[in-house]
């Protein structure tokens, strides 16, 4: 019999298989995927805090409302007064060389629309810098802010300021 070529079964493919290359390159990609998702969101995680955090900080940081800006008679600054309301206290900055003498102090007065001067107490010799209690209540009538020169300590409220006026200045009451 002659031999004739009869189709037979259908030629199986060998299955090819992926480099093992390839699929160690496939699963370094997923890995570095998953870090790059992983760092991703704990950085906006942490901007999140930190931006809570500034916030935090800027409702803490004092806001000047009332400041008066005190000059002599040749309209020369000399102190620099700001009330900072979350701490009830009014901050004094002295801007000119001027201190008193041994056997005196000089008392900050506030001087309002007709009413009496009242003592808002009495500046520490020979300090830059000085802090006084004082609530915004207390600069919410004063128009003025004054310095007399006094004896050593100062003088009671009911005495009142010795005139005239070392130095002046018109309070300015900042927008909010």
């Amino acid at each position: 019999m002659p031999h004739t070529d009869t189709p037979s079964s259908p030629a199986v493919a060998s299955p090819r298989s992926v480099s093992p290359w390839w699929r160690a390159a496939a699963i370094f990609c997923a890995l570095l995927l998953a870090l790059a998702v992983t760092s991703g969101l704990s950085m906006f995680e942490q901007f999140k805090a930190q931006i809570q955090h500034l916030q935090g900080q800027l409702t803490a940081v004092p806001q000047i409302r009332y400041i008066a800006v005190l000059a002599d008679d040749q309209q020369a600054p000399a102190l620099l007064v700001t009330q900072d309301p979350l701490e009830g206290a009014l901050q004094l900055q002295r801007l000119n060389a001027v201190v008193e003498g041994q056997e005196d102090s000089m008392q900050l007065w506030a001087l309002g629309a007709g009413g009496p001067p009242r003592s808002l107490g009495v500046l520490s010799a020979k300090i830059k810098n000085l802090r006084l209690p004082a609530s915004a209540q207390t600069l919410e009538q004063v128009t003025t802010l004054a310095i007399s020169v006094e004896n050593k300590g100062g003088v009671s409220e009911s005495a009142g300021p010795r005139l005239p006026y070392l130095f002046k200045g018109a309070v300015v009451q900042k927008s909010r």
